[in-house]
């Protein structure tokens, strides 16, 4: 089949299809500044996303462990100053406990050296007594044998003898234990008592020849005070009230040890056949004197074989 001359019109050859190569300005142009390739550029490339990332956790991870590292120090400095004052509490506490002993070894250890002292002495002569005597005096003396002879009839009168005596010595000890009284201020106190009752038309008002001025009473009583009904209107001081509660929580501190020193002694072990203290000090009166006769028969109920 022959080809029509149209069809190789239509195609056209590789020659044909090229641009001619620019002549003039624009080549020189052209030839003078050739474009370079982005392979051959020697310059140091750009920085990516995740080198950006990588540099900004390696930064966060240095900063936390040195904020670590700087708390396990300050935890580390915090344990031993903790333990730097545990032990030296410990040690003041054994300081606290060694000198309180070595006080008492050395107080006894004086008394000691004291009775020592005096035995040789008066071992080594006969009339060291009346030798040493010779510095008091009479008074002192005296002073000396009325002590002695007080201390023996408190010795004798600690024995329970009847309510009143116990009552009496309470008392005592009471009055004893008030400490000073501040004379000023009740001669003060009395002072104005009076003058009210004088106002008041309780007391009169004598002067004598000589200008003294005292009160008497209709009872013939001179300078004392009448009885009068309380009237609500009188205010102790800080220091008397504060004095009488701490009297009155040494008593109830007397009175709880006392309470638990019967019952430490209550609890003996034993077959409890009592109901309270009196009840058992009445069984065991009975049981020193008649314990001898009753034992048998005691035992022989308890085996079951009493006839």
């Amino acid at each position: 089949m022959a080809k029509s001359p149209n069809s190789e019109d239509a195609k056209p050859t590789m020659k044909e299809t090229q641009s001619p190569p620019p002549s003039g300005p624009e080549a020189t142009a052209s030839d003078a500044k050739p474009a370079i390739p982005a392979s051959t550029d020697t310059s140091t490339p750009a920085p990516t996303t995740t080198d950006i990332s990588t540099s900004t956790s390696a930064s966060a991870s240095t900063d936390a462990k040195a904020a670590l590292a700087a708390r396990m120090a300050r935890f580390k400095a915090l344990q031993t100053a903790k333990e730097s004052g545990r032990k030296a509490t410990e040690r003041e506490v054994r300081d606290a406990e060694d000198r309180s002993q070595r006080l008492a070894q050395l107080s006894k250890l004086s008394a000691a050296n004291e009775k020592a002292s005096y035995k040789l002495l008066k071992a080594d002569d006969p009339d060291f007594e009346r030798k040493r005597n010779w510095d008091y005096t009479v008074e002192e003396s005296e002073s000396w044998d009325k002590r002695q002879a007080k201390k023996a009839r408190n010795r004798d009168g600690n024995a329970f003898a009847d309510y009143r005596g116990e009552a009496s010595k309470v008392y005592k000890r009471q009055v004893r234990q008030l400490g000073s009284v501040d004379l000023e201020e009740y001669a003060a106190r009395k002072g104005e008592r009076l003058q009210q009752q004088v106002q008041s038309g309780l007391l009169q008002l004598v002067e004598t020849d000589d200008g003294d001025v005292f009160t008497i009473d209709k009872q013939g009583r001179i300078n004392t005070p009448v009885e009068e009904g309380y009237t609500h209107d009188h205010k102790p001081s800080k220091e008397a009230v504060d004095k009488l509660v701490d009297d009155l929580e040494k008593g109830e501190r007397a009175r709880l040890k006392a309470r638990a020193a019967r019952g430490v002694n209550d609890d003996d072990g034993g077959d409890v056949t009592y109901i309270n203290q009196k009840n058992k000090q009445f069984n065991e009166k009975l049981a020193r004197f008649y314990n001898r006769y009753t034992t048998e028969i005691r035992e022989s109920f308890e085996r079951g074989t009493a006839i």
